[in-house]
């Protein structure tokens, strides 16, 4: 006889929450249980534990979900249901060089127009992130990574631009691949930010590409080390 059914983590990490919810808050909380990195890749989404869990009819869970899965943060295939979208390897190494090819566009703008507060918020969040590097809590620098990053990209005012780099981070978002670093790497990566924020202040776009461009570089290093035999990355096309 089969065992029983093991609870799903995302109803798990839904429990408690009030009834009733309005359906852009559906969709809401969804994503931001996804991107948060504690529903992981390939983790099964029921619809009507989801909707029970919400307080809500099948009708917006189902179309939140539709909505995901066209943000690429969720799969459905028949007969297996919805579960949190994976990548392959190669195609996770890819979304980060369209992020880089973003993020460096972004930046040539952003130098150009940035303000002495765009400086005190980039220093704000390195210095945040300098405190998840000292306190080796890999979810805190996994967070803080996007922080500074964005603190840097946000002055180039480039709305469109802004959300498809936040779009093609969100996919990745769901494995935490900042995590799986140990403290070594994490400080060779936190020396390329201070590098990125030197340059940034000192209005020093070539140095400030460069510095971007080594951090990519070192990043993919890192993506190419990832685990393959976690089953957080989907199985190869």
């Amino acid at each position: 006889m089969p065992g029983p059914r093991r609870r799903s983590v995302l109803v798990a990490r839904l429990a408690g929450r009030p009834a009733g919810h309005a359906p852009g808050a559906v969709l809401e909380d969804l994503r931001s249980c996804i991107l948060d990195g504690d529903v992981p890749p390939g983790s099964a989404i029921p619809v009507d534990a989801v909707a029970a869990a919400f307080g809500v009819s099948r009708i917006p869970v189902r179309e939140a979900l539709m909505t995901l899965i066209g943000e690429g943060l969720v799969d459905h295939r028949p007969n297996l249901g919805y579960r949190v979208a994976k990548l392959t390897a190669k195609e996770f190494a890819e979304i980060y060089l369209v992020r880089e090819a973003l993020e460096t566009a972004a930046l040539r703008v952003a130098v150009a127009l940035a303000r002495g507060e765009d400086d005190e918020r980039a220093a704000a969040a390195h210095t945040a992130l300098e405190a998840a590097v000292r306190a080796g809590d890999g979810r805190a620098y996994h967070r803080g990574s996007r922080g500074f990053h964005l603190a840097l990209i946000r002055p180039c005012r480039m709305r469109r631009l802004l959300h498809m780099l936040g779009t093609a981070w969100n996919m990745t978002e769901p494995l935490q691949p900042m995590t799986h670093l140990g403290p070594a790497d994490r400080e060779l990566l936190h020396r390329d930010h201070a590098a990125m924020l030197a340059a940034f202040t000192a209005r020093d776009a070539d140095a400030l590409i460069a510095a971007c461009a080594g951090h990519h570089r070192r990043l993919q290093s890192y993506i190419a080390r990832l685990p393959r035999d976690t089953g957080l990355f989907a199985d190869p096309l």
